[in-house]
C-alpha cells in the first residue's frame, strides 16, 4: 500500500501568491539555483503583500507553502517559477 499526500486546496489567494512567487523568482537571475530558504521567506512577503501583517496573511502563507513544493537541488529559479505556474494552473502529477 502506498501513501499519498493530499493535494492542497488552491484558493483565488494560493493562486495568486503562487503567480507571484513565481515572477519573483524568475524575473530576478532565472538560472540561478533556487533555494529553500528564498521559499519559505518570499512566501511570508508576498503573503503579507497582498494581506498586511494579519492573520489572512499568516493563513495565506501556510497555503501558499503547503501548494509550493519543497525546492529540490539543483533547481534553477527559472525551473521552480515553471513549477509553480503547473500548479496554480491545477496540473498535478500522480
Amino acid at each position: 500500500m502506498t501513501e499519498q499526500t493530499a493535494t492542497p486546496v488552491l484558493t483565488a489567494d494560493t493562486i495568486r501568491l503562487l503567480g507571484m512567487l513565481a515572477d519573483k523568482v524568475s524575473t530576478a537571475r532565472p538560472n540561478a539555483e533556487m533555494r529553500e530558504e528564498t521559499r519559505l521567506a518570499q512566501a511570508l512577503v508576498m503573503a503579507e503583500r497582498l494581506h498586511g501583517p494579519t492573520e489572512a496573511a499568516f493563513a495565506a502563507e501556510q497555503d501558499l507553502l503547503a501548494a509550493a513544493p519543497p525546492v529540490r537541488p539543483g533547481t534553477s529559479r527559472g525551473e521552480y517559477a515553471a513549477l509553480l505556474r503547473l500548479i496554480a494552473n491545477g496540473v498535478t502529477a500522480q
